[in-house]
């Protein structure tokens, strides 16, 4: 039986030409970047490389990517380096953070941690399909808030934020603040890259977070954008990489990797056609699992969202029974992010968005990639009625 997998939101396949580069620098140009001789040299070029090839997807300097260990590194530099930074220059001030209720917990969790240093935070409400309302960041911003971060696409539900316009509400609050301190703007991009406009001016943001294996390249690898002038702590201590702002020896390979990854991703036209594919792929999944399967409710935006999200709650039965099923079919889909699925709780995303417990714990979320195919999907609908079908009439639950 041949497996098929629809869980790319929670990583993506290696990219044949993303390992190719990457086994090169595991076997022969092994060396550390920051060595002299000609085997550190060689694997440095391979860095740089890399770094310019982000930045060209960013529309950035190249002196403005940070390599880390992925996105919760890069989240969690970006919010607690810069707001302990805040905190450092004046003890005793008072000092005000935003971000929504529907974040990934490599966010969500960092604003926690922050509220025990008594960092106040405000958690943006969201609409009943998953959106964060500029004109509630607005009326949250006051003068003690300076920094406000709101993820770009959410990992569970697809919705793609209004990270432009909340850019540029920031920019009109800041020429207004004259010399007063700016707010600064971070975004995890993790979910867009494939999808969605980086340009960090574009967008109007100071740090944006990505992760290699989000793009068809390896695990263990992202990059923070940091914009020239940010003020912000290192939270790792030990060597002088990265402009001293993230120690540690780089790895090469994955960096390397996640260069190729991004230079796929720079072929716009390549990647418009293989969007254009998914989306067609995810539309006759939403029809065909609304047509078929009573009860089944479609979450998030049905516009504002990436094309490879299709993202469901199905009432009477466990998303993870139905995940349980489709696996023993050789199918493999997601009941919500990767990162909190050893949680009983029910999604915080969901329950944001006004979806009671008991209902958000029939959630399921299919994700879509590049290579998934048009038979594949006839699978997946094949069985799919069958098996929710079959758990509904064994469940206890009856609502």
């Amino acid at each position: 039986m041949k497996r098929i997998y629809f869980d790319h939101s929670a990583t993506t396949p290696i990219d044949p030409e993303v390992l190719r580069v990457m086994l090169a620098y595991l076997k022969n140009d092994f060396g550390n970047a920051s060595s002299l001789h000609s085997f550190g040299q060689a694997a440095r070029a391979g860095v740089e490389a890399a770094r310019e090839e982000v930045a060209k997807f960013l529309s950035c300097d190249p002196k403005e990517i940070i390599f880390t260990s992925g996105a919760t590194e890069s989240n969690n530099l970006a919010i607690l380096g810069f707001v302990r930074r805040a905190r450092a220059l004046d003890p005793k001030r008072k000092i005000h953070v935003i971000t929504s209720a529907i974040e990934h917990p490599a966010v969500f969790e960092v604003f926690r941690e922050l509220k025990k240093e008594e960092v106040e935070v405000t958690y943006l409400p969201v609409t009943k399909s998953g959106l964060v309302r500029v004109g509630d960041v607005k009326k949250t911003i006051r003068p003690e808030t300076v920094l406000v971060s709101i993820m770009y696409v959410n990992n569970e539900i697809g919705t793609i934020q209004p990270i432009r316009e909340i850019g540029e509400l920031i920019k009109k609050i800041n020429a207004s603040r004259g010399k007063q301190e700016k707010i600064h703007f971070h975004t995890d991009a993790v979910q867009a890259a494939n999808f969605c406009d980086c340009r960090v001016d574009f967008l109007g943001v100071d740090m944006l977070s990505l992760s290699a294996h989000k793009i068809y390249g390896p695990k263990g690898t992202g990059i923070l954008f940091l914009r020239e002038g940010t003020p912000i702590y290192p939270i790792i201590f030990g060597g002088h990489q990265e402009r001293g702002i993230r120690s540690g020896t780089e790895n090469v390979a994955g960096i390397v990797g996640l260069g190729k990854a991004v230079e796929l991703l720079n072929q716009k036209a390549k990647v418009k056609s293989q969007n254009l594919k998914i989306k067609k792929l995810r539309d006759k999944l939403m029809r065909e699992i609304l047509k078929k399967i009573p009860d089944a409710i479609f979450s998030g935006d049905p516009e504002k969202r990436i094309p490879g999200n299709a993202s469901f709650c199905f009432k009477n039965v466990e998303g993870e029974s139905i995940l349980l099923m489709l696996d023993m079919e050789g199918i493999a889909v997601s009941t919500g992010s990767a990162c909190s699925s050893g949680s009983l709780e029910p999604s915080h995303v969901l329950s944001a968005m006004g979806i009671s417990p008991i209902v958000s714990h029939g959630s399921l979320r299919v994700t879509l990639g590049k290579n998934n195919t048009e038979e594949e999907m006839r699978r997946l609908l094949k069985v799919f009625p069958g098996i929710v079908e079959r758990l509904r009439k064994m469940s206890p639950i009856k609502n």
